[in-house]
């Protein structure tokens, strides 16, 4: 997509990049080529380790940095047109010359805009996905493009699911990546067993009252067996606990999220007050979801009911990501009581609230 964004040429420049990636709350790679050797480490880093770096071949990559950046974050908002809940981050990668990660594939959707300087993307479908043994990156054995083109500032890739590809730099530049989330199956029952766990309350206890005496006490009885498969069989879910699952999970915040509480949180009618003069605003690290029967903010459901007829305006807050002084001052008792709960957990953007 040519001219996707007219007049961008990104939003960090390489200085800026180099220090989110010497900070350990944000996730940072570093790729280097070096002929057909390829070394690859994992951030923070420190400033001489970027001062050692060769003046060619080398790529730093910067996650999730819509969540340290209102600009980023304001970025991937403009791909709202795709349901949050598929939406995952905006990671930036610099590039000096011949800079890349190699020619790979990914397992979702991604669409790659182009910032400063120019980037050279051969891609196209392939079935032979085997990659190149003993190297600490992944790329393709045997890599076959299809098509060969040169993004510039504002220029846009779409990529599917498993699309090869391999982009090289053809002079200093970034790339502002926007990724999909899309777990594998087996990730998902991971996560629903997990969840489930908290959700079990089977009564009863194992017992064998009609237990005969053995000569071979290592081995496990088919009894046994068949009591435990039968206890085990009662395990049920439908489809609510599904939901509630589903939007739990999606709204979790990553493993490197953490959220700081307003050292001296307002107190409800004060915070109630600030509420109708300022609307109120999520902080960029949250993740507001809702379906038919809850809201889910960063793992937690709350349930529709009991916040009577503020659902439309939460839903709204979800939608927007912000919600006006007018509709926020016209929220009922247990939804501001619930927003102050977030103020105090540090969910809302402190600028506001």
């Amino acid at each position: 997509m040519r001219a996707a964004l007219p007049g961008f040429a990104g939003l960090f420049t390489a200085a800026e990049l180099q220090a989110l990636a010497m900070r350990d709350d944000v996730e940072s790679r570093l790729v280097v080529r070096d002929g057909s050797r390829w070394s690859f480490a994992e951030g923070p880093f420190r400033r001489a380790d970027f001062r050692s770096l060769p003046a060619r071949q080398w790529t730093l990559l910067v996650q999730g940095v819509n969540l340290h950046s209102a600009p980023a974050d304001a970025l991937l908002r403009r791909f709202s047109f795709l349901p949050y809940a598929r939406l995952d981050d905006l990671m930036v990668s610099y590039a000096v010359p011949g800079g890349g990660v190699g020619p790979h594939f990914d397992s979702y959707d991604v669409f790659l805009l182009q910032g400063f300087g120019r980037r050279r993307w051969r891609y196209g479908p392939q079935d032979d996905l085997e990659l190149k043994p003993g190297l600490p990156v992944k790329i393709l054995r045997r890599f076959a493009p299809a098509h060969d083109d040169v993004l510039g500032p504002g220029d846009m890739l779409y990529l599917p699911p498993q699309f090869a590809h391999d982009g090289i730099a053809v002079d200093a530049c970034t790339t502002y990546s926007i990724g999909f989330r899309a777990a594998s199956v087996n990730e998902l029952a991971a996560a629903f067993l997990d969840f489930l766990r908290d959700e079990v309350d089977l009564d009863g206890r194992y017992a064998d009252p009609d237990l005969a005496a053995t000569r071979e006490p290592a081995r496990i009885g088919a009894a046994m067996r068949r009591q435990c498969a039968r206890q085990l069989a009662r395990l049920r879910w439908d489809g609510a606990t599904v939901a509630r699952f589903l939007g739990s999970w999606l709204s979790e915040p990553k493993p490197t999220v953490f959220f700081a509480p307003p050292p001296r949180p307002l107190a409800p009618a004060a915070f109630a007050r600030r509420l109708a003069r300022h609307g109120v605003r999520l902080d960029r690290k949250t993740q507001l979801l809702y379906d038919d029967r809850h809201l889910f903010v960063n793992g937690t459901a709350v349930a529709w009911e009991p916040l009577g007829d503020g659902a439309p305006a939460l839903r709204r807050l979800a939608d927007d990501r912000r919600l006006a002084a007018d509709a926020a001052g016209a929220l009922p008792a247990a939804c501001v009581s619930l927003l102050h709960r977030w103020h105090c957990d540090g969910y809302l953007d402190p600028t506001t609230t």
